[in-house]
């Protein structure tokens, strides 16, 4: 399973390097193309786990004024 992540930037936030920083402390790496991140997931994860993991980069997140979309595949 994996967890892709799209991110929108504010010329108010964070600079894509410090957000690249935090999600990296997730175990995100970055990407070109449809997504910015993806996230591998080393087991069989559920919703509740994608759900967690969702609070988990929203905690992350916050203070940096940008927006986020997840996709669990």
């Amino acid at each position: 399973m994996k967890t892709y992540l799209t991110i929108m930037f504010s010329s108010e936030g964070s600079s894509p390097s410090e957000v690249t920083n935090r999600l990296s402390m997730l175990g995100f790496k970055p990407l070109t193309g449809q997504w910015d991140f993806v996230y591998e997931w080393d087991k069989s994860a559920d919703v509740q786990d994608a759900i967690f993991f969702g609070d988990k980069i929203t905690q992350v997140l916050k203070g940096q004024n940008v927006m986020f979309k997840i996709e669990t595949i």
